[in-house]
């Protein structure tokens, strides 16, 4: 006999999380379907940050802000690569999710007082509120359940799986020079060791983890029914319901809705070579599980994709290394060392291609376009020791070991470096003599580094007189390889403001809804800021458990 609920919500992603949350305050009986061995997706490697404008925590940081410039930069970024009617369902309820959230579970975010809009050149652009972030978290009140949250990048973390957040970072770096600091550091790795004997893991939580973590919480506490490694293997509609095929032989009914939140087509096996572009992606940091499995499900059943987006995926540029284990290290470059002074990207022809400073999407993006696969990411001894260089940290550490195995590449020259990397010498050397007259001026005449606001918060405030152009000089010299990366999906099935999935017909299909990297994406594949992923995904979370709730109510 098949287990009766009134929503199943299929992928424990942040997306799916918030859905079955937002479900199960509204006292429906919700069931949590994930495919792999964790909850938390991809969401779970982020930084977890959330672009949610117009939420009561903009206030606490003074942003100048309203839903008409909201509308007047999504317009001007977005425009008519998704319809306005979706942007404007998610401007009206994002703060409405995010108020339930803060006031009825443990799900609590923050807003900085700095953190622009990546198209910050566009009007109805903000330095603030817009983004917000999820307080870290001391999940211990989790337990065994701890083990259910996909753990961090190991790259991403110290210790072997210790995270750390911003503030964090800057008192580790500190710790030599401020009692403050030290003492900081030697209470954040004490508790760590302490975890680790008594869960297996930390249980403080910081960024995508503390997001997932709090979510989870969440969850639990409402009542939802979390279920790990269990696939849906078919979806039959009738009677107004929709019974889910389970692959151990189990059946779920379902009188409300059947919320997708699976992550998207990235790991199709046919899909994504033909959804993206030549030459294919081969490392993806995105996390396993968006096979688009129940895209084939619900495709058969009558969905659509959406149209018109600017590219079906978002990108970063990413380095790429195999660990002792064989399994690869996909470490996705967003901000930490291209916006930097002293460092660069070139291709094959030893010249740059791009501004560096963009967003990590433009700088994928400018790959592809000017056929710069992979790029090089150079710097000097100077700027290895004050940023370090994709897995290299400040400090040069773990320069060594990443020299010994080919991810580093270094040479006493530019010429040599230039050999290492079989690209153009000359071009190379031209460009790192024009580079140096640029940073004394502080103007890119080629690119115009470092002219927006977004662009100059990620260089370094302390260096003058533009933040991110610095000189390439002191030997030896280093660079890694940089290949664009997929981190999600942009194109997705179509749904209405509803989170209904749409038909050929442009009816929705009853009981079936997409949310987060499942559905066709509000920002039309662009990447006006923080977390315009994952604020979309909550929003539209809160949206479809709404409806599917209110449908469940009426049968």
């Amino acid at each position: 006999m098949a287990e009766e609920f009134d929503v199943a919500v299929i992928g424990a992603g942040a997306g799916g999380l918030a859905a079955a949350v937002f479900a199960a305050l509204e006292g429906a009986r919700v069931v949590l379907i994930e495919s792999t061995d964790y909850v938390g997706g991809t969401s779970a490697y982020s930084a977890g940050t959330t672009w949610a404008p117009n939420t009561r925590l903009a206030a606490t940081v003074g942003a100048d802000d309203s839903p008409e410039k909201v509308h007047t930069y999504l317009d001007a970024a977005v425009g008519n690569r998704s319809p306005r009617a979706m942007r404007e369902t998610f401007v009206d309820n994002a703060p409405r999710a995010i108020d339930r959230l803060m006031d009825e579970t443990v799900a609590q975010f923050r807003a900085r007082p700095f953190h622009p809009d990546y198209l910050h050149e566009l009007d109805g652009s903000t330095t603030c509120g817009r983004a917000l972030e999820p307080e870290p978290f001391r999940a211990s009140e989790l337990g065994r359940d701890l083990r259910m949250i996909r753990p961090a990048i190991p790259e991403f973390t110290i210790l072997g799986g210790l995270q750390v957040d911003r503030d964090d970072i800057g008192h580790l770096m500190a710790m030599g020079k401020s009692l403050k600091s030290l003492f900081y550091s030697l209470r954040l790795v004490g508790t760590y060791a302490l975890d680790k004997l008594r869960y297996g893991r930390s249980a403080r939580l910081v960024m995508g983890n503390a997001l997932v973590g709090r979510l989870l919480l969440a969850a639990k506490r409402a009542g939802v029914d979390v279920r790990l490694k269990t696939r849906v293997v078919a979806i039959t509609p009738g009677g107004g319901a929709n019974l889910l095929s389970l692959a151990d032989g189990g059946e779920i009914r379902v009188s409300g809705g059947v919320i997708l939140a699976t992550g998207g087509f990235g790991r199709h096996p046919t899909r994504r070579a033909e959804m993206l572009p030549v030459p294919l992606a081969e490392h993806s940091p995105a996390a396993p599980g968006h096979t688009g499995e129940l895209h084939d499900i619900v495709l058969g059943l009558g969905a659509r994709y959406g149209e018109g987006a600017a590219t079906n995926a978002f990108w970063a540029p990413v380095s790429t290394r195999k660990r002792p284990d064989g399994s690869w290290t996909v470490f996705p470059h967003f901000l930490m060392d291209r916006s930097k002074p002293g460092v660069i990207a070139v291709g094959a022809d030893g010249r740059r291609f791009t501004n560096e400073t963009r967003s990590y999407h433009e700088f994928a993006l400018a790959q592809y376009a000017t056929g710069t696969i992979p790029a090089f990411l150079l710097t000097d001894a100077a700027g290895l020791k004050k940023y370090g260089l994709g897995m290299v940290r400040p400090g040069a550490m773990g320069a060594k070991a990443l020299i010994q195995d080919g991810y580093l590449v270094e040479a006493t020259t530019l010429d040599e470096l230039a050999k290492k990397l079989a690209i153009d010498a000359a071009g190379l050397s031209e460009t790192v003599a024009r580079l140096g007259r640029f940073a004394a001026a502080g103007v890119d005449e080629d690119f115009h580094r470092g002219e927006t606001v977004y662009e100059r918060a990620n260089g370094d405030a302390s260096h003058g007189p533009n933040p991110t152009l610095g000189e390439i000089a002191t030997p030896p010299f280093y660079a890694v390889k940089l290949w664009p990366g997929d981190i999600g999906a942009a194109t997705g099935l179509a749904t209405d403001a509803e989170a209904r999935l749409l038909g050929p017909d442009n009816q929705p299909l009853p009981g079936l809804y997409a949310v987060g990297n499942d559905m066709q994406s509000i920002m039309g594949g662009v990447y006006p800021g923080p977390g315009i992923t994952i604020g979309p995904a909550l929003t539209f979370g809160y949206v479809a458990a709404m409806s599917a709730t209110a449908r469940a109510r009426s049968e």
